[in-house]
């Protein structure tokens, strides 16, 4: 019997999986695989939230196979070392992947492809981790894209692939010690960051739910997506973030079933096509895992400032929106784009804090944390990366919270102690007068610090920096 490792990795789904079609083409019989890699699970990136949700959405996994009649073998280590030997021992003929585009995935798969090889064991690398792949999306001239409007025409005009259906059934190898599935107490953590009750639910059965919820049980939210994505008081975006991240949904079948008129669709569609550019950037700049994409910034004179840091982390800024979405990161792992740009805009611009601080920051909390989006996010709201944030465009975060929550209700669910301040002074509290600030129960500098620096000034001490290290 010849039979085919299928290793699992940012790809924790049956359906639209073009690795596992192959694994059950290409022999008898299919081993799935999953390795906690020792390497990420207490790497740069740790996350004790991520680790949850992937510890959840393979334990969905191993169930969904095994149903299927091919138990998922576990196993905790160096995938490198774990994966040859495995499949020297099963006797396998080929080793079966979603394709990996990240620095960290390429050169670990490099080292296990040729491991691999000297047993004389293929290793296959298949697409499946984004809508087009890089090589796909190219210039007229056969480079990459550095600038992301062109890079949309061009993606928009490639066509799909057909979507794979999820097999029912799978010729398993059942004489294989499955291994046990670690608790998060093995992989080296107490428990997730933030509150249980407000992660999401892992596993790919909740991720199609929320996909359905998405697209089909309400179709006005997506009809709706481009007037209400950067409201930051009501659920205006379709929080599939992390089932893309770690592969619970095919980004291709999510662009497939998201193709349909109307600016909606092709606003969200264009969210997907931010994913995909990211991952090409990376991909073709691996060392932007650790530097800036323009150059001339490398240079840039950011201040040390370890009170300010700390205050931008508990969301004790002084500045409502600002404090709002940290403390929604502390508590649910997750926040919204429109906040992220604010909130890096305050760290990189008002705070002249280096924009890896908080890219560091937001992988150790965001369930959807990925090197590329995230890194790629940061660049272009610290006006460092391809097709950033023009340096000369500061976000002021008190117009940010007035325009996209003009209610106050995401301010006032995220910090209770601005809940009775009357709206006109919500998003600008250290101007109430005293009576209505003890009125309202709210002094500043007491019940909610003052702002921790002024806006105005510090916009132009960063436009100076800026400029200083763009003149080099």
């Amino acid at each position: 019997m010849t039979t085919s490792i299928a290793w699992f990795r940012r790809d924790l789904r049956l359906h639209d999986h073009p690795a596992l079609t192959r694994a059950i083409a290409a022999g008898d019989g299919v081993v799935p695989l999953f390795v906690f890699d020792d390497g990420l699970l207490a790497g740069r990136w740790r996350s004790a939230n991520r680790t949850w949700f992937l510890l959840g959405s393979v334990r969905e996994l191993a169930h969904d196979l095994a149903d299927r009649g091919a138990p998922l073998i576990v196993r905790v280590g160096d995938p490198r070392r774990i994966v040859p030997e495995l499949a020297a021992a099963v006797g396998a003929g080929s080793v079966e992947v979603s394709r990996d585009l990240g620095p960290y995935g390429r050169a670990r798969d490099r080292a296990v492809a040729a491991a691999l090889d000297e047993r004389g064991i293929a290793f296959h690398a298949h697409r499946g981790a984004v809508v087009h792949e890089p090589e796909q999306v190219r210039t007229g001239t056969g480079g990459p894209f550095s600038i992301y409007s062109p890079y949309r025409r061009a993606w928009d005009r490639l066509p799909l692939r057909a979507v794979l259906p999820a097999p029912e059934a799978l010729a398993g190898r059942t004489d294989l010690d499955p291994g046990r599935l670690p608790d998060l107490a093995d992989l080296g953590f107490a428990g997730p960051t933030a509150d249980p009750a407000h992660l999401p639910m892992p596993g790919e059965t909740a991720a199609r739910a929320r996909l359905e919820r998405w697209l089909e049980a309400d179709p006005d939210r997506l009809d709706g997506y481009a007037a209400r994505r950067d409201l930051l008081g009501v659920e205006g975006t379709s929080r599939l973030s992390a089932d893309l991240r770690f592969g619970l949904l095919s980004p291709l079948e999510v662009a497939a079933r998201a193709i349909r008129p109307g600016e909606g669709a092709r606003t969200f569609l264009g969210e997907l096509a931010w994913r995909d550019f990211y991952a090409a950037l990376l991909f073709e700049r691996p060392d932007l895992i650790r530097s800036s994409f323009r150059r001339e910034f490398e240079a840039m004179a950011w201040r040390h400032d370890p009170d300010g840091v700390a205050a931008w982390q508990a969301g004790r800024t002084g500045y409502p929106v600002v404090d709002a979405a940290m403390r929604q990161l502390e508590a649910t792992g997750f926040m919204p784009n429109r906040a992220r740009m604010v909130v890096a805009s305050f760290l990189t611009k008002d705070l002249l804090v280096d924009y890896r601080v908080g890219e560091a920051w937001f992988m150790s909390h965001l369930v959807d944390g990925d090197p590329a989006s995230n890194g790629g996010g940061w660049q272009w709201s610290a006006s460092t990366g391809a097709d950033a944030h023009p340096f000369f465009r500061v976000f002021e975060p008190t117009l940010q919270g007035e325009r996209f929550d003009a209610d106050g209700s995401y301010v006032r669910r995220w910090i209770p102690e601005l809940a009775d301040v009357p709206d006109r002074f919500l998003h600008r509290p250290w101007s109430m007068p005293p009576e209505v600030a003890a009125a309202s129960g709210c002094r500043i500098g007491v019940d909610y610090p003052a702002p921790i620096v002024d806006h105005a000034s510090a916009r132009w001490r960063a436009l100076a920096a800026f400029e200083a290290a763009r003149r080099g």
